[in-house]
């Protein structure tokens, strides 16, 4: 090797990426395991994925309540003692609730992995939702909303929700503190039995597995009452806003304000799904992006300003997200509106386009280092109703999108007549 002469650079697109495939199995209850063996390290991950989401809630914030009290006290155990058993093992345990699902995620080294099911398997069965870790939660959770509410970009990021989908659809809901007081124990325990106990299960495991991985899980879980995931959700009817702007003065003191764009769009199975993807990282969705570039760096408006596609199983919405000094707001807003009038106006210079094609082939690169990053890939797919053929198309379209398919796309979904529009001061 001749260390005198510089390699020769390769473009990511040129990269041809492959997706890991996954073992699967089922445990005797019919619950299905995704897995995947990879990784150095001595450590696993377990996920186990409920439909126990805002979706299914009667009463607002049940269900996140839910899935925040699993590790707060068993029949057997109080939530110190939990959380002492965990550290004392070097494992972690978190939860985390979105719209339609709630996980009980376990990191953990893999040779202590036959001491720490068994506690998780204690979380999932034995919860008991007593009143004095649910007065806890309550006081806190209303000292946060307390806080929040006096933030425009914590205001911004519900309204705008709110009025694309409806307040009373699980996307648009927000909790207020009356919501926190109506808590119950009675609630969460008949929760916690329909969609936990007795609800739809799937798992994910990652990392350097144990050899009778499928025994271990299955000696955990595999006699529960639980069910295998069905990816069926009843619908429920959006009841959108039908004012497209509005401005709120929520600090009389404030002096930046929250700006929130937003239009309905559809879910991953849209045929325009992928291409737009690609389109909004050209317009919005990285640090080199048009409205990046030009708010940020140009006109010098906001510290940073971003372009989403909001990442719901149902039907989403295309969302452009920033907070800039209340005097600019309005400025701002027009900047957006004329990225949006380039885009529709004109091709995409090739080498522009040969950046974003690029930065989105790292970014899938990087997101298949490792086997939780892997699972992650996989799990996304799988909770969406995707097979890996939707990846290797997503990196076919990344690398063929043409400008003219851009600007068709531009056409189609960047008309400022079909964006709600928000401030918040």
């Amino acid at each position: 090797m001749n260390r005198k002469l510089a390699p020769n650079i390769k473009d990511a697109i040129e990269f041809n990426l492959q997706l890991k495939p996954h073992k699967k199995f089922t445990l005797d209850n019919g619950i299905t395991v995704y897995a995947i063996d990879a990784g150095a390290q001595e450590v696993v991950q377990v996920e186990l994925v409920f439909y126990a989401g805002n979706w299914f809630e009667q009463e607002k914030n049940t269900a996140s309540t839910t899935n925040y009290l699993l590790k707060n006290g068993t029949s057997n155990k109080t939530a110190f003692e939990l959380n002492e058993i965990f550290e004392y093992y070097g494992a972690y345990c978190n939860r985390s609730c979105s719209n339609e699902t709630a996980t009980v995620s376990l990191s953990s080294l893999t040779k202590q992995l036959p001491e720490i099911l068994p506690l998780v398997r204690e979380m999932i069965t034995d919860s008991v939702f007593s009143e004095e870790e649910l007065d806890i939660y309550k006081q806190n959770a209303k000292q946060r909303l307390q806080v929040n509410l006096q933030k425009s970009d914590f205001i911004a990021t519900r309204l705008i929700d709110a009025h694309l989908y409806g307040e009373a659809h699980p996307y648009g809901k927000y909790t207020n503190p009356e919501d926190i007081d109506a808590l119950s124990s009675s609630h969460l325990k008949d929760f916690f039995k329909q969609y936990y106990l007795n609800g739809q299960c799937v798992a994910f495991v990652s990392g350097k597995l144990p050899i009778n991985i499928e025994q271990q899980l299955n000696s955990a879980f595999g006699d529960l009452p639980l069910k295998p995931f069905n990816n069926q959700l009843s619908n429920i009817i959006q009841t959108p806003a039908i004012k497209k702007k509005y401005r709120i003065q929520n600090d009389i003191n404030g002096v930046q304000g929250s700006i929130r764009i937003a239009r309905p769009f559809p879910n991953r199975h849209h045929p325009d799904f992928m291409k737009v993807m690609v389109l909004n990282t050209l317009f919005g969705g990285f640090f080199g992006s048009r409205l990046m570039s030009n708010i940020r760096e140009e006109k010098g408006y906001t510290y940073g300003i971003h372009s989403y596609v909001q990442n719901h199983i149902h039907e989403s919405a295309w969302l452009i997200s920033t907070e800039a000094g209340k005097d600019v707001c309005e400025a701002t807003i027009e900047e957006v509106y004329k990225e949006m009038k380039e885009l529709r106006e004109n091709l995409v210079d090739a080498e522009e386009l040969l950046l974003v094609r690029n930065y989105l082939i790292g970014n899938i690169l990087g997101d298949l280092d490792g086997p939780f990053h892997i699972m992650g890939r996989w799990k996304n797919l799988i909770l969406n109703n995707l097979t890996d053929d939707y990846f290797h198309r997503s990196i076919e379209t990344i690398k063929t999108i043409s400008t003219d398919e851009l600007q068709a796309l531009s056409k189609k979904y960047l008309n400022p007549e079909q964006f709600y529009e928000l401030v918040v001061i």
